[in-house]
């Protein structure tokens, strides 16, 4: 699905020096407020997420509004999602992907995200959240592909690329179906996609991306301006 606002997908330590990337996507989304989801940090002091964010984003002149969507009741309440629907920037924070993707899958704040997407909206995920916006998706018990919410298709992402365990990282690559770009991304690095389609990197680190278990180009991603 093709959407018109900008994608970020951070491969984890989100909120902090070197992920100076957040100053364009704040540029980009035309607003002074993210909307931060800490959804998959639901077991791991949510609001400490939030809180780091909130200190992160002032230094870039923007405001944050932590919505704390922990459990399903709260990603089918009509207020969440009307808050994610208006939203300029929306991002989801690191954690539990597993946890993440089932309180979001199919519900009323996950279809808000969509809408604000296709509005223009910034959309970023790191590590969890940049793992549950594509689909397929790597499963992080044991680096084999499951279902992904699927904002990109034909995609998976590993985060925290080149600290993650090497033979996890070698089945994710392997597993894929051939024609599934499988993409690693380093902490504190962005693979960002436009609103023409075209992919590019920020921050710190490298991404890598394999098709078929080789390495391949950035053209090779889903939605690629050609």
């Amino acid at each position: 699905m093709d959407g018109v606002g900008t994608l970020a997908l951070v491969g984890g330590d989100e909120w902090r020096p070197g992920c100076d990337f957040d100053a364009e996507l704040l540029a980009a989304s035309g607003g002074a407020e993210v909307v931060v989801l800490p959804t998959a940090a639901a077991y791991e002091h949510p609001e400490k997420a939030v809180d780091t964010a909130t200190a992160w984003f002032a230094a870039l002149g923007a405001g944050v509004r932590g919505l704390m969507v922990l459990g399903r009741a709260d990603a089918e309440d009509p207020a969440n999602a009307e808050v994610v629907r208006t939203a300029r920037f929306v991002y989801l924070g690191g954690g539990s992907p597993m946890h993440l993707r089932s309180v979001l899958k199919a519900s009323l704040v996950w279809a808000a995200l969509l809408e604000a997407w296709r509005g223009g909206a910034v959309v970023a995920g790191s590590s969890a959240g940049a793992m549950v916006l594509t689909d397929p998706m790597v499963d992080p018990r044991g680096g084999a592909l499951t279902v992904g919410l699927g904002l990109v298709e034909q995609m998976a992402v590993i985060p925290h690329f080149g600290q993650e365990n090497a033979e996890k990282v070698h089945r994710s690559i392997a597993l894929a179906a051939p024609g599934i770009a499988v993409v690693g991304i380093p902490e504190r690095t962005a693979l960002v996609r436009r609103p023409d389609g075209s992919w590019d990197q920020r921050g710190q680190g490298e991404v890598e991306v394999f098709v078929s278990g080789r390495p391949a180009g950035f053209e090779s991603l889903p939605g690629q301006k050609r």
